[in-house]
């Protein structure tokens, strides 16, 4: 019986010519539609998303600049001194030294400039030889509305104070409010709206261009009261007792006497910004460098200047606050490191920089009020 013959196995696929070249032209075609959407999106991605921060520092103009020119008040004990070798201490001080390195700037880069009151919404300072315009204000400068008219462009607020007032130590008081002035011969700066207040409250308000000024005639007998922002009038104050280390204001005013702060109650919260004016992508910079600080942990650079300039003067201030002991929340800037990235970027480290110490977890703060700002 014959035996029924097995199907034989197929043999491998033959690949032609025409196959191997149709398969290359669908690869091709597929990379080809690959690489034009690729090219279709990233400039919408760009376009779209937000600034890299060097793109910001571009916008701002500060890419190659040799020289970041910050005016900065001359005449404030704990918020903004020159001193007799030319060099300068406080506050407001250290918060431009920390911008600048934010920028790319290192402190020998960085040239301060005096700048009155009602020079601060133009960015007008003195050289010496005349007035040259400053790229950044950082200047006891109250953020408000009015000043936003004249041309100041502020960043988030870098410190919350409050209005408060000094009097001689032998002043007998009582002092609760503006009004329990009335009558008496009040000294404030010209340009702030304390005047105003000051009138209201049925004083005898006398304007000066600096708060230095105010302190001498209260020196002199002929004021009774000086008012301005407490963090402002704390340092002369302090201006006899020591640091915490061991240094002292060295403030030259004329026949100085102890002097009394007072809280006056009824007084509108003051918040400090940066004058940028009209640089919007260096408003953004100087936001950023401010949010960075307010959250990175690790970054201490705020509280280490609260903490030389302004925390330990609380104690010869006893009543009134000085300023609230906590960084102010910061506007968070978007910035893109990658393209489809956004994230507020940390600031740069400099060569020789010292690691920033770790921020203290325990500080808890004086909180302002909640008042309208009075604009000192």
């Amino acid at each position: 019986m014959s035996q029924a013959s097995e199907p034989s196995p197929a043999g491998p696929a033959v690949t032609t010519p025409r196959t191997t070249r149709a398969r290359q032209i669908r690869v091709v075609g597929l990379a080809v539609a690959l690489a034009v959407l690729a090219a279709a999106l990233v400039p919408i991605v760009f376009a779209m998303g937000p600034p890299t921060r060097d793109d910001l520092l571009e916008q701002a103009g500060m890419k190659g600049k040799q020289q970041l020119v910050i005016g900065v008040k001359d005449d404030q004990p704990g918020i903004s001194l020159r001193l007799s070798n030319n060099t300068w201490k406080g506050f407001d001080v250290d918060i431009a030294y920390m911008i600048a390195s934010f920028l790319g700037f290192d402190r020998s880069q960085v040239r301060f400039l005096p700048i009155e009151s009602e020079d601060r919404a133009r960015r007008q300072a003195s050289d010496g030889d005349g007035f040259v315009t400053v790229d950044l204000v950082i200047a006891s400068y109250s953020i408000n509305k009015k000043r936003e008219e004249e041309g100041a462009a502020f960043s988030a607020a870098y410190l919350h104070t409050e209005q408060s007032a000094v009097t001689l130590q032998s002043f007998k008081g009582p002092l609760s409010s503006l009004q329990d002035l009335a009558g008496r011969a009040v000294c404030s700066l010209t340009t702030s709206t304390s005047i105003e207040r000051l009138t209201e409250a049925g004083a005898k308000p006398r304007g000066r261009n600096r708060i230095s000024e105010c302190i001498q005639e209260l020196y002199d007998g002929k004021v009774e009261a000086v008012t301005t922002d407490a963090a402002i009038l704390a340092g002369f104050v302090t201006a006899d007792q020591p640091g915490d280390d061991g240094q002292r204001f060295p403030v030259t005013l004329k026949n100085a006497k102890p002097l009394r702060h007072w809280d006056i109650g009824s007084s509108p919260q003051e918040r400090w910004g940066v004058n940028t004016g009209p640089n919007k992508a260096l408003r953004d910079l100087v936001d950023l460098a401010l949010y960075v600080s307010a959250n990175d942990e690790e970054n201490s650079t705020w509280e280490n200047a609260y903490n030389a300039n302004l925390r330990w003067q609380q104690q010869y201030n006893p009543g009134q606050p000085v300023a609230e002991q906590e960084q102010p929340e910061a506007r968070k800037v978007e910035v893109r490191q990658w393209p489809w990235e956004r994230i507020a970027l940390p600031a740069p480290a400099h060569p020789g920089s010292p690691p920033a110490p770790a921020r203290s977890a325990s500080h808890a703060g004086w909180r302002g009020r909640g008042r309208r700002s009075s604009g000192c």
